[in-house]
């Protein structure tokens, strides 16, 4: 083999290396950062405060193999020291369990979440499953998320939190709806309240306790 020909087949093995390395980068998938709880707390939006919405989130997602991030569940309180729920999220981006993205930023998260695409089939599970929406038995497409379409804490004297994540019983919560179907409207994170906090009352409004979960890093 003669030195043009040695070096020609250099060049052509580099460069094959080159176009792999950048087919991998280009292809390698985004962490988890958002998901849709697969499971609630069983005991309807008694979810032990949001504190312990927050370790449901950690679990869910430490089980499904996700570590190095801090999780929160996207919820809001009421009262003294209200919560925002757009506050304690971090900033985004956001990527589902296959690594589609999610929202860029906060702002995008509230304005135009899945740039378009149909929500149910980003928000998934932190195993990946597509969750139950209109259409599917049962329908669980009801999100606990006590909070407005921009995220925020409610400041009237009504209950929109189940006493702030601790009601099994007495009070109501704002949902939204995962699949961005059915009440009249497509809102993801306030769509209208619950009957209930229970468990039953929860189902029977097509839900099932479940939630979001974010991570702030």
């Amino acid at each position: 083999m003669n030195q043009m020909n040695k070096i020609s087949m250099v060049a052509a093995l580099t460069l094959s290396m080159c176009a792999g390395s950048y087919v991998a980068f280009a292809g390698a998938q985004m962490p988890m950062s958002f998901f849709v709880t697969s499971k609630g707390s069983g005991k309807g939006a008694d979810l032990g405060g949001i504190a312990g919405a927050d370790a449901i989130c950690t679990q869910l997602a430490q089980a499904a193999g996700s570590t190095g991030k801090t999780w929160r569940a996207y919820l809001s309180t009421q009262g003294a020291n209200a919560v925002n729920a757009r506050d304690r999220i971090g900033n985004g981006p956001w990527y589902n369990a296959k690594g589609q993205v999610i929202a860029q930023n906060v702002n995008d998260l509230h304005m135009n979440p899945g740039g378009g695409m149909p929500f149910k089939q980003l928000a998934l599970t932190e195993k990946g499953a597509v969750v139950n929406g209109v259409g599917d038995m049962p329908n669980t497409h009801d999100m606990l998320t006590g909070s407005t379409a921009e995220g925020r804490a409610y400041t009237d004297n009504m209950d929109h939190t189940c006493m702030n994540w601790t009601s099994s019983g007495m009070g109501t919560a704002q949902l939204g709806h995962h699949d961005r179907m059915g009440g009249g409207g497509t809102s993801w994170n306030s769509q209208h309240a619950s009957r209930g906090c229970s468990q039953m009352d929860l189902v029977a409004t097509g839900g099932a306790g479940l939630f979001y979960c974010f991570a702030t890093n």
